[in-house]
């Protein structure tokens, strides 16, 4: 009897708190388009991939030059010179590839440095209108298979961000 009191009392205790339970949603990608910050931090990565890539397009043209014209004397050349310039050759190469992993790694480096204040920035703001709204979980509609009810909090959050995006 006591067994079944308990159990009784636990079920209903735990109604009480899931009814206290507030869930509120945002879209991310929405609050993500309309910070200035993120437009600026886009420009300023599409850029540094516009100086990369031009980098590297003027590093391949130099390799094809070379290698055009090893082709082009490569019946006059002796064998030693034949070798030493296969030699250049492939360290032009070489060069090229590992000039583009290490941009690869730059861009994606370059990125998260960008990101990082904006994502916080974020962050914070989706703490301040939940804790307004006194919100115990927020999640990213972008993440959910399905969802039906909770909060829309995302107009709110473009706001408060919009604020904390303008101080900075």
């Amino acid at each position: 009897m006591k067994k079944l009191i308990l159990a009784l009392l636990v079920v209903l205790s735990f109604g009480t708190l899931s009814a206290q339970t507030k869930v509120g949603h945002i879209n991310s990608q929405e609050l993500l388009d309309t910070m200035p910050s993120r437009k600026i931090a886009i420009v300023k990565l599409q850029e540094f991939e516009v100086a990369g890539i031009n980098e590297l397009k003027e590093m391949e043209i130099d390799f094809n030059q070379a290698y055009a014209k090893y082709e082009r004397e490569r019946p006059t050349m002796s064998p030693v010179i034949i070798k030493i310039e296969e030699e250049k050759l492939m360290k032009k190469q070489k060069a090229l590839q590992e000039r583009e992993q290490s941009l690869q790694q730059e861009i994606q480096v370059y990125s998260q440095e960008l990101n990082a204040p904006i994502l916080d920035m974020v962050q914070k703001a989706v703490k301040v209108v939940a804790d307004r709204m006194k919100i115990n979980y927020v999640l990213d509609e972008s993440m959910l298979m399905y969802f039906d009810g909770g909060i829309d909090i995302t107009d709110t959050v473009i706001t408060e961000l919009l604020k904390m995006d303008k101080v900075q």
